[in-house]
């Protein structure tokens, strides 16, 4: 018994227990860590065919090897989901300067194309991947999904995604009626001045829910009326003071002339 106490006063004791105790952590973590979504196998034709439309449409700005130049920043390491959300919205090519890029519904490229862009890019280094359509069909929590959106977007993009006005001349776009996989894709690579929102700040589960928000914000109707944009209190009041104030300005005038 007295050889065992000693064994385990041992002070190597100390240091196996301690790697023991990394080794379970380690392997408890890379069992239940949120797994980053999986992009799609890409061939090698579809790098080379990536390539060939980089250059032809997007090498000016961003450089011959997407190293990133005066015109446009790097594009190594962004990975898959940033081409598709960029050039999926129609972002991008960007037609001229200017201080944000904004959604075109007219996209230049067609999704076989924007694949192999994105293939091309993914391929220069490691980086997000185009995310699985099951984490973007909008078919989760929409309560979890209106409380997380609140906690984590509503105060740049309105409550009920209609956007706003940032610093600078920028602006927060609306989220209305935009497609799931390109929401996540956002929340994926922080596009813009919006923050980046991984899987360990925000789960796939997550970020499906406030897909899900939005999609049911984008199907409700007015009941009230005009919704003037779902933009707060700064539309009703201008609202109110335009319209309701300019009819009380007109009935007493109108009272004035009659009783004269």
């Amino acid at each position: 018994m007295n050889a065992l106490a000693a064994r385990r006063r041992h002070p190597a004791a100390i240091v196996i227990l301690l790697l023991l105790g990394l080794v379970a952590m380690g392997g408890l973590y890379a069992a239940l860590a949120p797994k980053p979504a999986q992009a799609a196998t890409a061939t090698a034709d579809d790098v080379a065919e990536g390539k060939k439309l980089f250059l032809a449409n997007c090498a000016t700005c961003h450089g011959l090897n997407a190293e990133g130049s005066k015109a446009g920043p790097t594009l190594v390491g962004v990975g898959a989901a940033a081409v598709d959300f960029q050039v999926g919205t129609g972002r991008m090519p960007l037609a001229g300067p200017a201080v944000q890029a904004k959604r075109n519904n007219d996209v230049k490229f067609t999704d076989q194309q924007i694949a192999q862009m994105a293939a091309y890019v993914a391929s220069l280094a490691p980086g997000p991947a185009v995310p699985d359509a099951a984490d973007t069909n909008g078919n989760g929590d929409v309560a979890k999904g209106a409380e997380l959106f609140r906690v984590n977007c509503a105060m740049c993009h309105n409550f009920a995604g209609s956007g706003g006005a940032l610093t600078r001349g920028k602006f927060a776009p609306s989220l209305r009626n935009v497609e799931g996989k390109h929401i996540y894709e956002a929340m994926l690579t922080g596009p813009q001045s919006m923050p980046v929102f991984n899987d360990t700040n925000l789960s796939p589960t997550d970020k499906n829910n406030i897909i899900s928000y939005l999609h049911e914000v984008d199907k409700a109707d007015n009941p009230g009326g005009l919704s003037l944009g779902n933009l707060g209190p700064v539309s009703e009041g201008l609202f109110v003071w335009i319209f309701g104030i300019g009819i009380l300005i007109a009935c007493a005038v109108w009272l004035g002339s009659k009783a004269a």
